[in-house]
């Protein structure tokens, strides 16, 4: 696994899958690595040349300089581009990375061939409830919000039927630095993504979880409603969607970037 410097920032980037195939670059949420995608990679490194990357503040990258902002997200992304000397990739990001994935279609579109922006949002009008979040974090540490992230993450029938896989995902949430996961929630704070969103150009892929009360239906559905060429797959599913419905989700991914 290749560490980037981006501005300062080492990066933490694991390019694996199909040397020569078109190239596929993974974002995720808040809170988690690039071990959330591992439910995709066998499927997905047979046909794409697959690059996945912790975040800065997130797994083996460095903290950085803050404050964070979604520009610097965006860059972090360019510059590990720029590092491994390729031009354009397919983005698929979840969450957060769906956040980063609106910038870069809107500002970098020179880079992204197809878009994916999977159980996102492009605003968060009232910035009480990460105020709340950042709060209680910050005095109690990221063990005071686990279950209740857990639950927003996973349906409760998902959660019985499949407690090791949480567990592990918890445990990923557990391991974020504290300080880059305070950072990445200021960021989030004031998010408005809206006007980029018409002039996001690329064939976008929306989707969202039936049951996802993080990044709403009606989130979802907004953004598709305001990109040119989006169209909307639903999962039944909540936050995580990768995660729960793991075979759907992979069908869906594919399905829509071999299309001719």
């Amino acid at each position: 696994m290749p560490m980037v410097d981006a501005d300062g920032c080492r990066i933490n980037v694991s390019v694996e899958g199909r040397d020569g195939g078109p190239t596929l670059m993974l974002s995720n949420s808040l809170g988690s690595t690039l071990q959330m995608w591992e439910p995709q990679m066998p499927a997905l490194t047979k046909l794409f040349r697959v690059i996945r990357y912790d975040r800065r503040g997130h797994g083996r990258s460095d903290i950085g300089a803050r404050p964070y902002t979604m520009e610097r997200f965006g860059r972090d992304v360019i510059a590990v581009l720029d590092d491994l000397n390729i031009e354009k990739v397919h983005w698929c990001g979840l969450s957060m990375g769906g956040m980063v994935g609106q910038w870069l279609g809107a500002h970098a579109p020179d880079r992204i061939d197809k878009l994916i922006l999977a159980n996102t949002t492009c605003h968060y009008p009232d910035p009480s409830n990460w105020d709340a979040r950042i709060k209680t974090v910050r005095e109690g540490g990221l063990a005071t919000i686990a279950d209740t992230v857990m639950n927003a993450w996973f349906t409760a029938d998902f959660r019985e039927r499949a407690p090791d896989v949480v567990a592990k995902i918890r445990a990923m949430l557990l391991a974020t630095p504290l300080d880059g996961y305070l950072a990445c929630c200021e960021s989030l704070r004031t998010l408005d993504q809206r006007d980029l969103l018409p002039r996001i150009g690329k064939e976008t892929l929306v989707i969202a979880g039936r049951h996802d009360p993080s990044t709403t239906l009606a989130a979802g559905e907004f953004i598709r409603s305001r990109i040119p060429r989006a169209n909307l797959t639903i999962l039944d599913a909540a936050h995580l969607s990768n995660v729960e419905q793991p075979h759907a989700f992979t069908e869906a991914v594919v399905g829509f970037l071999t299309q001719r």
